[in-house]
């Protein structure tokens, strides 16, 4: 076998479509294809000597039994000679024996295995011998003993038959044995000249399919190493090594292109570079402008500015998706003629180039100038504004949709993947940055609503028990105005004026608290105004234990919330508890920790919980340590003072 020789001008290329090797023509398939026929070869033929020696086994057994017919014959005739005699004589046992040997060849014993060959004249011979023993030899040894003959003359007499019918099936089973032992042979010699024709075909197959192919590729790389640019391999198969001498073709093509106009493709490559090293650029400015604390049309609009400044484009909208889903919105504009954004301003989401990109998030370029531009609809109106391209792109935010940007170009331009990925990526950015902004909206407003809530409560515990004492008053007052009973109305006008005292200062206490603000650092201050103000709406005696104990300050958010407890607390003890003492305890360390008590009447801990929310301040308490991540505790008795407990976890310390 020769090499083929290598074709010094002629490419070889194979089609387009040859560039992805089929599953038909690789040579994994090949050799796979080649070892399973060989393999299903192998075995099958393997199969078969074996089910042949399988065979043979079973038809010797089968000998050997039918042989022993014989013999057990003459030991039913040796037993009744012997009962003739008078001897000892087990005539029973013998033709049982005789039974037992004649089921076993006629129903095979696969275990041993003993089986007679599936041949007709063999099952005949063997009905044969079992007619032959049970017609006439077996009747023989069952005969009425008072016939003129004797039972062992009468047997002999009948037993040369019955070892000729053996004989015959034994000689039978024999020449099947030989017949399938011929055959074993011819199975093993045909095995290994299968052995021996399959390994010349397998050298041969790997020489054509591998050696040879190789042995090309190195004459072919050996002339490229001499700078022989024109050398071509011939591409002959559609293989791995078809696809790789057309890879090698189109290497040597390339590089005889190269190396006759190097300075052309070196500027070529120069201005590539420079526009993959303004990409990162790019890339980095948008990023940081839209990391930036601007609004959405602010945000959207220098987003587009930049993107139309990159891209050289001399239109561009940004376009959000409505809650729906179904409308599209435009958000900001630059470049559109008056006209066309109006009729763009709101349109559905599964009309035009910027719709497409929308719903699925995906680029979609459009070339308006092709005849399938030509049909009815927003792209249409796009052409008639004299734009001859359209490219539109997802604003996407982790696998969601939001909407999409688009580019318009009064000049065809092509964009290029590397563009379409930068344009992506961008669009991505930007759909971070609007999520982030409705994130951060949607948490000021839960804020708000918490903290209005909180209110709600708090207005609810004071001023609105307060008022409806003050109405329930006026009634009184009113009933006792309408029967003139001056000793009524005189007691009940201090309780008038003393709900309205206590009502003046919740207000008062609220707004206060309400109105509290923070800078890091501030947070002794507004206890010790707490205090103080607490000290002069009560007679209680207050002493303040505020210990650093080197812990770093809260934030601003969580110290609201720990004065806002600490205020919740000392306006119940004001209220209900009557206490002299009051002790306040602050550690700040690796763990917050703030305690007060007092020595008031105290309340029962179970009659407030049956009660629900009636107590309405120990619930904004719960409500604020939860939101701080922090455990309180509320301990009292009744006649022996209560104790609030406040402990937040270092875990869910924040960073000041």
């Amino acid at each position: 076998m020769s090499d083929l020789p290598l074709h010094p001008a002629s490419s070889g290329a194979l089609p387009a479509a040859a560039l992805t090797t089929p599953l038909q023509y690789r040579l994994s398939t090949r050799i796979v294809t080649l070892s399973g026929v060989a393999l299903a070869l192998v075995l099958s033929m393997i199969a078969g000597t074996l089910w042949l020696s399988w065979q043979l086994e079973g038809a010797g057994a089968a000998i050997n039994d039918a042989g022993s017919l014989r013999m057990r014959a003459g030991n039913v005739a040796i037993q009744l000679n012997e009962a003739r005699a008078g001897r000892k004589a087990d005539v029973s046992s013998q033709t049982a024996l005789l039974d037992l040997t004649l089921a076993h060849l006629k129903g095979g014993d696969p275990a041993r295995p003993l089986f007679l060959p599936a041949t007709p004249a063999i099952h005949a011979q063997l009905d044969a011998v079992s007619q032959t023993w049970y017609g006439s030899l077996k009747q023989a040894v069952t005969h009425d003993s008072s016939s003129s003959t004797d039972t062992p003359s009468l047997y002999l007499a009948r037993l040369p038959a019955f070892v000729a019918e053996a004989d015959a099936l034994v000689r039978m089973i024999e020449r099947e044995n030989a017949r399938k032992t011929a055959w074993l042979r011819r199975w093993q010699m045909a095995l290994a000249a299968l052995a021996c024709v399959g390994t010349i075909a397998i050298v041969y197959l790997l020489y054509a399919w591998f050696v040879m192919p190789v042995r090309r590729l190195e004459r072919g790389l050996s002339r490229i190493e001499q700078r022989e640019f024109s050398a071509r391999l011939p591409v002959e198969s559609r293989d791995e090594f078809g696809h790789l001498a057309h890879g090698f073709n189109r290497m040597a093509s390339e590089l005889q292109s190269l190396y006759g106009d190097l300075a052309l493709r070196v500027t070529n490559k120069t201005a590539q570079l420079a526009t993959r090293n303004g990409e990162p650029v790019a890339l980095y400015e948008m990023t940081a402008f839209l990391h930036g604390a601007f609004d959405v049309e602010v945000l959207c609009r220098g987003f587009l500015a930049r993107v139309m400044r990159q891209f050289n484009a001399d239109a561009g909208t940004v376009r959000v998706l409505a809650q729906d889903g179904d409308n599209l919105h435009v958000v900001v504009s630059e470049g559109l003629p008056e006209p066309l954004l109006s009729a763009e301003r709101c349109m559905p989401a599964s009309t035009c180039v910027c719709g497409a990109a929308a719903t699925s998030g995906l680029a979609v370029v459009r070339d308006l100038r092709t005849p399938q531009a030509l049909d009815t609809g927003p792209a249409t109106r796009c052409g008639k504004a004299g734009f001859n391209a359209v490219a539109a792109f997802g604003i996407v935010s982790h696998d969601v949709t939001l909407g999409s940007f688009s580019l318009h170009f009064r000049d065809g331009r092509a964009v290029l993947p590397s563009e379409t990925r930068l344009l992506d990526t961008l669009g991505k950015h930007l759909g971070t940055a609007l999520q982030n902004h409705r994130l951060a909206t949607a948490a000021r407003q839960l804020a708000v609503a918490q903290e209005r809530h909180l209110v709600a409560q708090g207005l609810h515990d004071s001023i609105a028990q307060s008022l409806n004492f003050l109405k329930l008053q006026l009634h009184l007052l009113d009933d006792a105005a309408s029967r003139n009973d001056m000793n009524e109305v005189r007691e009940i006008a201090p309780l008038l004026r003393g709900g309205l005292e206590e009502s003046y200062e919740d207000v008062r206490e609220l707004l206060v608290n309400f109105r509290t603000k923070f800078a890091t650092g501030n947070l002794r201050d507004a206890v010790d105004e707490t205090v103080t103000r607490f000290e002069r709406q009560t007679e209680a005696l207050v002493r303040l234990d505020y210990d650093e104990a080197g812990g770093l300050p809260l934030p601003p958010d969580q110290q609201l919330q720990v004065l806002f407890i600490l205020q919740e607390a000392l306006s119940s003890v004001r209220k209900h508890a009557s206490a002299t003492q009051v002790h306040i305890a602050i550690r700040n360390a690796v763990d917050f920790d703030l305690t007060i008590e007092d020595d008031g009447d105290g309340y029962d801990p179970a009659e407030i919980a049956s009660r629900g929310d009636a107590h309405i301040g120990f619930h904004i308490m719960r409500e604020r340590a939860a939101r701080l991540g922090a455990q309180l505790r509320l301990d009292s008795e009744p006649g022996n003072g209560a104790r609030v407990r406040l402990l937040l976890p270092g875990s869910e310390r924040q960073a000041a």
